[in-house]
């Protein structure tokens, strides 16, 4: 096997081993030093892909999963891949050393803990990493899933169950939203594979079921990158552990649908649904996120929102440069694929500033015991490392030199620039309102930072009102932020290293036709003269800094908006509402009366089945090659339905139990006619087994006494036992008077040959169907355990 399968696989084998680990060193050791080593080494082996893809070249490795069904776990590293596998790793490295120092060995279940997070770690792999739609389809949910557990990890807090349960309710929605739009567009392409689709693209755009797949597998996308309006559970989510939040909701989970839209470009991209749904949504999103950061009061739901507006920023960018799969070899596809390499590039410089940015609010949650921004302010002097790590981070994500946000958001400004001068998608009537929704997104994003900025370390001190005496976090706790946050120094004076060896290549990872026309080079610059971004980054910082210090004056106008009308509340109501209708209905059916739910299973069982055979002609009665019913036969099952009617009618347990062997030996008898001995002695066998556990069961069950009466006679009883016996009796003779296809009996006519078996039916049980029955044997196994156990408890209970 391929070291890559193994590098995917690590993390899952490794959550194995996790609890052994915590069960044998905790508290001594954290365990969170033995997990440390997974995504490091990881991280240290896909170093070595950087070279090899930035030559152009894709490392492909497939395992055969289902050949016969066309699912294979194929791998494939190429530039887009290999920049979100880095990031995966990377962050996931210092997020473990993070939360060595943030979480308590003592305190916290860590075994839990480090098992959810290499779920998740694993998972983010194989949905990175796999070229199968329905591979990344099973990684995608696993993520969800995992979240799921991360986020709820501290579940004694209704705040974390809230959180979760949102999270994974919108996630999973989405998720199943795109198994539909993948499994439309493996009908489209004939294949599964998303190389292949590329390939296979001119099928694919001319098909009527185009739109449908895209929109979605664009839910799917947007719901698991918080876009407009799903945005709703990211906040929430930041009931997690701080760790939790820097990795799950900075640089992975929520990048996952940034991964999905990136993917999918080169199939989707260049047509005008795609890209005004993409670019729009991810705009309002911008927007949304940047106006709801500003009024918050705690500083990880003030994150939370930044992340949000973010990711709307890197979303608008691939809806703005999908646009160059429109237009033809040339300068203008080169002029918009810029938007393209601007999403990628900004989103490793937001998982840089974003990361240092929850790790440090983190560790002013820990060293303060509060978040809340009224209560905390002067602690510059305080805790200086933590505020040079919030100024460096807070101003790359504003926008402004010398770090790397400064890049990505100047060339945010010159894409949404030439967008809005294109020609095609009614560009000439709307394309000016993309510049302007990112100008106004920019000075409440400046804002905002200002905000966490200052209103956190300037200004009075207020011991009193913090949980704990405000001090420094220790070293071990400052070290990853501080990587991250010189990260954001050193990408800012020199783009053109990442450019040349990791952005280009997923460039043309997404954009496959800008590498072969040759016209696009890469070359970030700090410095482009007095353009226009240039005079809109300073009106972001005028108008932006006038604003924050008029804050007070003027933050009253979110008050304004109905509370009834916000997406939270709509949302609580949903599933308020759903929850009301679903009792509703459900104490309607669920009466406690097994006879009522017989009668809703066997209607249903007409209804379907008899409806179906009427409406599509199934029923279809052909006795010509029908043998002759000899008398004998007919006195075997004249016994058989008078054994069967007796059992209605005697009173005791016994009894009514001999009716029923009686009735499963007169079957045998039939097997035994029909010249199937080893059948008729397998029935026996289990007739007999049968019989003696319904025995051993009823043995310490009460007499019936007087329970059981006179059978009366009830005409809903009548019909719905009619009906069944009607609709299976149709069904049996039109299946055996209608032949689709040809019967499977002549496959297993040559069992001997193909399983050593001299019995056909013994062949098919224990060659043909040898796991099914393996399975069935061990449910009979484990109920009859059950049973035994049942017993033994209850005559365990009766002698105290």
């Amino acid at each position: 096997m391929s070291v890559l399968y193994i590098m995917i696989l690590i993390p899952f084998i490794f959550a194995f081993f996790v609890p052994f680990l915590y069960k044998r060193f905790s508290p001594k050791i954290h365990t969170g030093w033995f997990v440390l080593f997974v995504p490091l080494i990881i991280f240290i082996y896909l170093l070595r892909y950087i070279p090899v893809v930035a030559k152009g070249e894709v490392i492909l490795k497939t395992v055969p999963w289902l050949p016969s069904a066309n699912i294979n776990y194929t791998t494939y590293i190429d530039g887009l891949s290999l920049i979100f596998g880095l990031l995966i790793a990377g962050v996931g490295t210092l997020v473990i050393l993070y939360s060595i120092y943030y979480l308590s060995a003592e305190r916290e279940s860590l075994h839990n803990f480090y098992v959810y997070l290499m779920l998740f770690m694993g998972a983010m792999f194989g949905v990175v990493f796999s070229d199968n739609i329905l591979v990344l389809y099973v990684f995608w949910e696993l993520t969800s899933i995992s979240s799921f557990l991360l986020i709820a990890y501290w579940y004694q807090r209704k705040g974390s169950r809230y959180g979760a349960l949102k999270s994974m309710l919108i996630t999973i929605f989405g998720g199943l939203a795109m198994l539909a739009g993948f499994i439309l567009l493996s009908i489209m392409s004939d294949t599964y594979s998303i190389r292949e689709m590329i390939i296979r693209l001119s099928a694919v755009k001319e098909h009527a079921l185009f739109i449908p797949a895209m929109i979605l597998i664009l839910l799917g996308a947007f719901t698991k990158s918080a876009q407009f309006p799903f945005s709703i559970w990211l906040p929430d989510a930041m009931e997690a552990p701080t760790p939790i939040s820097a990795y799950l909701h900075s640089a992975t989970m929520v990048k996952a649908g940034i991964y999905l839209v990136a993917r999918f470009t080169p199939i989707f991209g260049g047509s005008a649904e795609w890209f005004w749904i993409v670019s729009s949504i991810g705009l309002i999103t911008l927007l949304y996120g940047s106006l709801n950061a500003v009024k918050q009061t705690d500083l990880k739901a003030l994150l939370a929102y930044s992340t949000i507006s973010q990711l709307g920023l890197i979303m608008s960018l691939f809806g703005l440069g999908s646009v160059s799969l429109y237009y033809g070899f040339g300068d203008e596809r080169a002029l918009y694929a810029g938007a393209i390499l601007t999403a990628i590039f900004h989103l490793i410089n937001h998982s840089t500033f974003k990361g240092s940015l929850f790790m440090v609010v983190g560790i002013i949650d820990h060293e303060t015991g509060t978040r809340d921004i009224r209560k905390l302010g002067g602690l510059i002097h305080i805790m200086p490392i933590s505020f040079s790590l919030t100024l460096i981070g807070s101003f790359a994500m504003a926008g402004l030199p010398p770090f790397n946000g400064f890049l990505s958001k100047e060339m945010f400004f010159t894409s949404v620039l030439q967008a809005s001068e294109m020609s095609g998608f009614n560009m000439e009537t709307l394309g000016w309102m993309i510049p302007a929704i990112a100008w106004i997104a920019s000075v409440f994003t400046f804002i905002y930072c200002m905000i966490l900025l200052f209103k956190t370390f300037t200004g009075e001190y207020k011991p009193e009102k913090l949980g704990k005496k405000a001090h420094e976090a220790p070293l071990g706790m400052l070290l990853s932020p501080i990587i991250l946050a010189s990260l954001v120094i050193v990408i800012f004076f020199f783009p053109n290293v990442l450019a040349k060896y990791l952005l280009q290549p997923a460039l043309h990872a997404v954009l496959p036709n800008v590498a072969e026309s040759g016209v696009f080079e890469v070359k970030i610059s700090a410095w482009h003269g007095w353009n226009t971004e240039l005079f809109m980054t300073m009106g972001v910082v005028l108008v932006g800094g006038v604003l924050y210090l008029l804050l007070k004056k003027w933050q009253k106008v979110y008050a304004i908006y109905p509370e009834s009308l916000k997406l939270n509340n709509l949302y609580n109501l949903g599933i308020e509402k759903s929850e009301q209708a679903s009792r509703l209905l459900t104490e309607k059916y669920m009466t406690g009366s097994i006879r009522q739910y017989l009668i809703y299973i066997f209607l249903f069982m007409i209804l379907m089945l008899g409806g179906s055979l009427f409406f599509f002609n199934g029923i279809s009665f052909d006795s010509s090659k029908d043998a002759p019913v000899t008398l004998f036969e007919m006195g075997l099952l004249v016994a058989m339905l008078l054994t069967a009617g007796s059992v209605l009618f005697v009173k005791s347990r016994m009894t009514s139990l001999v009716l029923i062997g009686v009735l499963g030996f007169l079957v045998s008898m039939l097997f035994v006619i029909f010249r199937a001995p080893d059948l008729a002695l397998t029935q026996l066998v289990v007739e007999t087994i049968t019989t003696a556990l319904f025995l051993l069961c009823f043995y310490h069950l009460p007499e019936l006494g007087k329970n059981i009466g006179r059978v009366r006679f009830k005409l809903t009883n009548f019909i719905v036992s009619f009906g069944v016996g009607l609709t299976v009796t149709i069904m049996a003779l039109s299946a055996n008077g209608t032949r689709l296809f040809e019967p499977i009996s002549t496959y297993f006519e040559d069992s001997y040959e193909l399983a050593g078996a001299k019995n056909i039916v013994n062949a098919i049980l224990v060659d043909f169907r040898g796991i099914d029955t393996l399975l069935e044997i061990s449910v009979v196994c484990i109920a009859g355990l059950g049973v035994f156990t049942l017993i033994k408890l209850r005559l365990k209970g009766s002698e105290k």
